[in-house]
């Protein structure tokens, strides 16, 4: 594989960094990929801008930042808005249909009501970050099914496993 280049973006709150550090644990740790995971997040504890990046590649990686993104996954209005423009023409956004209404982009975009789905599977919006990377791991097939749940298991705090796999089963269906 190629290097991939990701960025996920929204607001504090909504699970953005960790959703990140999923995907780089799966790829890195249960597929043995190399894999370049970086993060930024406004002061604010909840409701300021917050992003996270990968690289993900199976040769050494030499360039670790995402300045031109192959895959833009957008949680909020203020996260595509923000990071929209670094997306590639051709590349993939994915994004919650509720939260990201304002799109304007040439290529495959795929949208999904994450944040309802996460209500109604789970009975809070808390797991819409599951749902997107359900999703996005339907949608790219960068990292496998299996490797994203073992990546969840490991990641998620203890005693919420199942709640968040059951909302990443929600998303990979959609």
């Amino acid at each position: 594989m190629s290097p991939v280049r990701i960025r996920l973006s929204g607001k504090g709150g909504q699970g953005v960094l960790l959703a990140g550090y999923i995907i780089g644990l799966a790829a890195a740790v249960f597929e043995h990929r190399e894999v370049v995971f970086t993060q930024t997040y406004g002061a604010e504890m909840r409701g300021g801008f917050t992003t996270s990046a990968l690289v993900i590649s199976d040769e050494k990686i030499d360039y670790p930042y995402v300045d031109e993104a192959d895959i833009l996954i957008a949680m909020a209005q203020k996260g595509y808005s923000e990071f929209g423009k670094t997306l590639k023409p051709d590349g993939l956004l994915i994004y919650d249909s509720e939260l990201v209404t304002e799109i304007s982009h040439p290529g495959p975009a795929h949208g999904l009501p994450a944040t309802h789905i996460a209500k109604e599977k789970c009975g809070r919006g808390l797991f819409a970050n599951m749902v997107i990377l359900g999703h996005f791991t339907a949608k790219t097939g960068i990292v496998s099914k299996e490797a994203m749940e073992a990546a969840i298991r490991e990641a998620v705090p203890k005693g919420t496993e199942e709640m968040n796999l059951k909302a990443f089963a929600a998303g990979y269906e959609y």
